[in-house]
């Protein structure tokens, strides 16, 4: 296992290629270092200038006194071998490589000379063509977007590994709008040395990480990375987006990060052998991510959902969709039926769907969830709220957020709408409950949990 540590936590980092120009790459990568929240030393290196934002700036890393954890390089990629040798004997092992320009546009002979100097010095290296890491715990960014560009998310569980550094920075972007929340972001780009196997492997043993998200074009070392998923799979979710299905994607993985992408029956069955959970699409990725983070202690014990609904047709629609995807509706037992009619007018229906109907209030959800958390017949709840009606208040959020708080199954929200439906699911989703907007969506992600769970029961 490759130490990677001192990537996502150093205490010092030297930025080469750092610049006075605010626009270059180099000046943005450093500045987020001084200006953002990195505690750490931070060390600029550019030949032709003497300081930058009032740090001294230094001729090369040989000349920087101290200790170096962290190399940072945006600098043309030719000289990046003669760098990277200068890195070796300054005693810094760890490098991440920005720079483009090598196998991805057809300079094979600059990568390998690069990675000559990596294997003959040991170096551990991310990149290059790639935008590097961030780790809100330490405040590490490499990113060379500024923040005001591009929202770096709040502390969280999920942690995601990119192959393709824009991407990976459309994501970032829409986590934080989102308001859903990271580990970790690293962006590994060509993968000459550190790959995505190497990656996920370290997120396994990293505390602040409970979800392992990937995008990747090809897997560098199919055999590696299948004993390496297979073996962390079973402890720890980890949920692949796999870009390159097509021969027009193969081709466009190849000129994009150098990636052979391979075939796509072959690593869907690799997913499926290592319990790797595969996602269709960017929005599937973070709709299986958030309920494996925030729903997944505990784990259902069956497949059986209920649905709690104040409309009938998205109820109808929700069960059709559970049942497609290999879910079953749950049978309430006689004990919750009657609690429920009790506790409510003659004209709610006590089945599944349980229509709360339309005039539902927020007391009426909250006899009907904690019915349904209590009822051994259920494994998991939708909870279905279209906020329209005039009854329904914005107090259901404490109602739903209390019923999930107690930890007895997993519970998701199910809402759509304008304003104030998007009001409440993000009050809603920032009590740790995943929302979704469409029956297909929420069903696909009970799913996942489920089979996550049979997974894990064969530990």
């Amino acid at each position: 296992m490759k130490n990677l540590k001192r990537f996502f936590s150093p205490r010092s980092v030297a930025v080469i290629g750092a610049s006075s120009h605010p626009k270059k790459i180099g000046h943005v990568i450093f500045r987020n270092f001084v200006k953002e929240h990195f505690k750490g030393k931070v060390y600029p290196v550019n030949p032709n200038t003497e300081s930058i934002l009032g740090h001294k700036c230094y001729r090369s890393i040989l000349d920087i006194k101290h200790a170096v954890d962290l190399a940072v390089v945006a600098v043309k990629a030719n000289i990046t071998p003669r760098i990277l040798e200068e890195c070796a004997k300054k005693g810094t092992k760890n490098i991440i490589i920005i720079s483009g320009g090598f196998k991805e546009v057809g300079n094979v002979e600059l990568e390998k000379k690069t990675e000559a100097v990596i294997e003959k010095y040991g170096l551990n290296v991310i990149g290059p063509n790639c935008v590097g890491i961030f780790n809100p715990y330490t405040g590490t960014d490499t990113l060379f977007l500024p923040t005001y560009r591009l929202g770096r998310p709040e502390r969280g569980e999920i942690s995601f590994v990119s192959q393709s550094g824009a991407l990976g920075m459309m994501l970032l972007d829409w986590m934080k709008l989102k308001g859903y929340k990271l580990s970790k972001f690293i962006s590994y780009g060509n993968a000459i040395d550190v790959d995505e196997a190497d990656l996920i492997e370290y997120l396994w043993k990293d505390d602040e990480t409970k979800i392992i998200c990937v995008y990747m074009e090809g897997a560098k070392d199919g055999r590696k990375f299948f004993n390496i998923a297979k073996k962390v799979a079973k402890d720890k979710p980890i949920i692949v987006l796999k870009a390159g299905q097509t021969e027009a994607g193969k081709v466009a993985a190849s000129s994009h990060t150098g990636a052979l992408a391979g075939s796509y029956k072959i690593y869907s069955s690799v997913f499926r052998q290592t319990g790797i959970l595969e996602a269709e699409g960017l929005e599937n990725l973070f709709d299986y991510a958030r309920i494996l983070a925030y729903q997944s202690d505990p784990l259902p014990k069956g497949r059986r959902v209920q649905i709690i609904t104040n409309g009938g047709g998205y109820g109808v629609l929700t069960a059709d969709q559970l049942v497609k995807n290999g879910l079953k509706l749950a049978k309430p037992s006689a004990a919750t039926i009657k609690r429920i009619k009790e506790g409510c007018p003659p004209h709610v229906i006590v089945k599944n769907p349980i229509d709360l109907t339309g005039d539902a209030d927020s007391e009426r959800y909250r006899l009907a969830i904690d019915a349904a958390v209590n009822d051994d017949g259920i494994d998991m709840i939708v909870v279905i709220l279209l906020p329209q009606t005039p009854i329904l208040s914005d107090d259901v959020v404490d109602v739903i957020a209390e019923a999930a708080s107690k930890k007895r199954k997993p519970l998701i929200v199910l809402s759509a709408g304008g304003g104030f439906a998007e009001v409440l699911k993000k009050s809603i989703e920032e009590c740790g409950i995943p929302t979704y907007s469409y029956p297909d969506k929420a069903a696909s992600a009970l799913s996942v949990l489920y089979r996550f769970s049979e997974n894990n029961k064969r530990k």
